[in-house]
């Protein structure tokens, strides 16, 4: 478990130096390019090695893309080496961030290049935490280390004074960052508690790219176990969230078909979505979470019942797992089951694995291989080639349940642009609270006549998605007054770590 919960095998390490990477070739570039001439800047680009220059495969293939056909170096025009060497970058424009994988606050926003050496060319600019980076995404749903190269590729960091979009290609680093994600592309073997094999790979930010785990896992595991086997795959966030990413972005890219849809409700969370007080954070549940409250577990079940909605929507059949807990009474639990199968889900099964493990699961993993039997008519929510807008509104209406969107200036202007850079037909990565189906994390249930403010929208190209803001998204977190450092230590006899659980 400590493994699991600290380094584990680096794969988050190698995801933090390739960003990083990155990043510092932005800042190095554009450097570059504001203090020396274009034949100064070809001469240490292209140099002279041994008496002979030659561009490297990363440089002919920058080449190609510019339409320059010549490759010898002393054979380029004036003109050709003026459009090989700069990429003119705007800076208004970058969005690639730095990252770490530490909570910290104060790193939110800082100002790069303030040492003299930099010559004045400092920049406001953000870490993110290290999940947050396009290169985990990229991990994520990749399918072959051929595949990977590509996607690393075709990243768009920024763009250049006149609107062309700028990819880690254009910057010379996807072969090395390929290089430092050789080892982390190789899945995670691991087990659970009852020696049930698992893979652990990926940890794409579950707002801002997909929130699931990786497609070469899945393939891998359903090798595995064969044709009569099943894999079990993870879709983080709430349903509206990593369920529809899972469905119109993963499935996409993956090519595999769901057969049957897991929903993991409980009776406490059904309770807030009823109108339960609000739970904080080391100060013991109020009594509505503790003592049977019939009225707020149906009020809340609207939400539920919107979630198994949305899995109908897409032609896969629903299984609610109630995870039961001591708190709960069966009067509760039968409320939900009834629910449940009142509105859709082809089965709902009380589940005590949390105290009994595999033995408290029975159940459930009867009615999944009884709706994985049901013939696959799965299909996606919307077409690729959609304008970006009517993909955006096309999930706010049918799975959040909204009126419309609402896209700000700012929002249709970066539209517009990745429409004119060619990304249109890019599926959407909405980010968006999963506390709620609207964009405000405190209205719960199922709420009606409500817009989704779209204040601005993104592109992780490489990854191969956009991602609208719906809201205020922090991608870095901070430490709160007593982090659980205080907790945690080393045994010093036995080298065992304490305190993480």
């Amino acid at each position: 478990m400590d493994e699991f919960n600290l380094h584990l095998t680096g794969d988050i390490h190698a995801i933090t130096a390739a960003n990083n990477l990155l990043a510092a070739q932005i800042d190095a570039r554009m450097f570059h390019e504001a203090t020396q001439s274009d034949q100064a800047l070809y001469g240490r680009l292209v140099p002279s090695v041994k008496g002979k220059r030659q561009f490297s495969q990363i440089q002919i293939n920058r080449l190609k893309k510019l339409g320059i056909v010549e490759t010898d170096p002393d054979k380029l025009t004036e003109e050709e080496v003026k459009k090989f060497v700069r990429l003119n970058i705007d800076p208004e424009t970058i969005t690639w961030q730095r990252v770490m994988d530490t909570n910290d606050r104060f790193l939110r926003k800082i100002t790069v290049g303030q040492s003299p050496t930099e010559k004045g060319h400092t920049r406001e600019c953000q870490f993110d935490i290290s999940v947050a980076s396009e290169i985990m995404a990229v991990l994520a749903l990749t399918t072959s280390l051929a595949d990977m190269r590509e996607r690393l590729g075709r990243m768009v960091v920024a763009s250049d004074t006149s609107g062309n979009p700028v990819t880690a290609e254009d910057l010379g680093a996807s072969g090395a960052l390929t290089v430092l994600m050789k080892d982390a592309i190789r899945p995670n073997l691991m087990q659970t508690l009852e020696g049930t094999p698992v893979f652990v790979h990926a940890g794409p930010f579950a707002n801002i790219a997909h929130g699931n785990s990786s497609i070469l896992a899945d393939k891998i595991a359903l090798k595995l176990v064969g044709e009569s086997g099943f894999v079990v795959t993870e879709a983080g966030f709430g349903a509206d969230i990593g369920m529809e990413k899972f469905f119109n972005i993963k499935c996409r890219y993956s090519g595999l078909v769901p057969n049957a849809v897991v929903l993991v409700a409980t009776v406490r969370a059904l309770k807030m979505h009823g109108g339960g007080p609000t739970v904080t954070p080391g100060v013991p549940l109020p009594t509505a979470y503790t003592e049977e409250n019939l009225d707020l577990v149906e009020k809340g079940f609207s939400n539920l019942g919107k979630q198994i909605e949305n899995g109908r929507l897409f032609g896969v059949p629903v299984v609610v797992a109630i995870n039961a807990f001591s708190t709960d009474t069966q009067s509760e639990l039968e409320l939900i089951k009834k629910l449940a199968l009142g509105a859709g889900a082809m089965d709902a099964v009380i589940c005590n694995h949390w105290a009994k493990g595999g033995p408290g699961a029975i159940g459930l993993a009867e009615a999944v291989v009884k709706a994985s039997n049901q013939p696959a008519q799965f299909k996606f929510l919307y077409d690729l080639k959609l304008p970006i807008e009517d993909k955006i509104r096309t999930i706010a209406q049918k799975i959040y349940g909204a009126d419309d969107v609402e896209i700000q200036p700012s929002a249709q202007e970066q539209i517009n642009r990745y429409r004119k850079q060619g990304f249109n037909d890019l599926p959407i990565c909405m980010a968006k609270t999963h506390l709620s189906l609207t964009s405000d994390p405190s209205i719960k249930g199922a709420p009606k006549n409500f817009k989704i403010p779209v204040r601005d929208v993104r592109a992780s190209v490489g990854a191969g998605f956009l991602y609208p803001l719906v809201g205020t998204m922090t991608t870095m977190p901070g430490l709160p007054t007593r982090p659980c450092i205080y907790d945690i230590d080393l045994n010093l006899e036995t080298e065992e770590v304490q305190g993480l659980f």
